[in-house]
């Protein structure tokens, strides 16, 4: 379904196989294939989002090296996180617990999160840190916030822990292909 709704959108699919092999192999190899999404989804944002020019890449040119630092240290972030609610944050109630998830996730990860994305991605890009969150910090986490916290109840509610990281994907990658022109 993933993959009929990302080309219906027009988007290239670089390996529909693959798709069905992350599907196929969850059980088997549960820790690679909750990080593998992470892992595979940001270079394939860049190069797409080089491709067409868009102005959300500071330098306007693809970077397979900038791509691959980041993604060696955001990548398996998210599949621990997810693991780390599932194991600590358990209330009495179902919706309790839910919510709670829902606003650790962010008011924790998201602002960490974002602080540490934007001043990781200024330092490797070679700019002032402190300028790219002065200048972006606060409207892109109330951005986030106006997505996230529906799409984490949903995910939380409804999606076993090993399909959380894919889920997460495929929401950003419709949120950030959104964006490009």
């Amino acid at each position: 379904m993933a993959v009929e709704w990302l080309m219906m959108c027009g988007i290239q699919v670089p390996d529909e196989a693959g798709l069905s092999t992350y599907f196929d192999s969850i059980g088997h190899h549960r820790c690679t294939n909750e990080a593998s999404p992470q892992l595979t989804r940001i270079p394939w944002i860049d190069s797409e989002m080089s491709r067409s020019g868009s102005p959300f890449l500071s330098t306007g040119v693809y970077e397979p090296l900038l791509t691959s630092r980041f993604t060696a240290v955001f990548g398996p972030g998210a599949t621990l996180w997810y693991k780390f609610l599932q194991r600590r944050i358990v209330l009495k109630s179902e919706n309790a617990t839910i919510a709670a998830r829902v606003l650790v996730d962010q008011t924790v990860f998201a602002s960490t999160n974002l602080f540490l994305f934007l001043s990781s991605m200024a330092y490797m890009e070679g700019t002032d840190p402190k300028e790219k969150l002065n200048s972006t910090y606060w409207n892109a986490l109330q951005k986030n916030w106006m997505v996230w916290p529906a799409v984490q109840a949903i995910n939380f509610k409804l999606v076993p822990l090993e399909h959380r990281v894919l889920v997460v994907n495929i929401v950003s990658l419709g949120e950030c292909f959104s964006r490009i022109d």
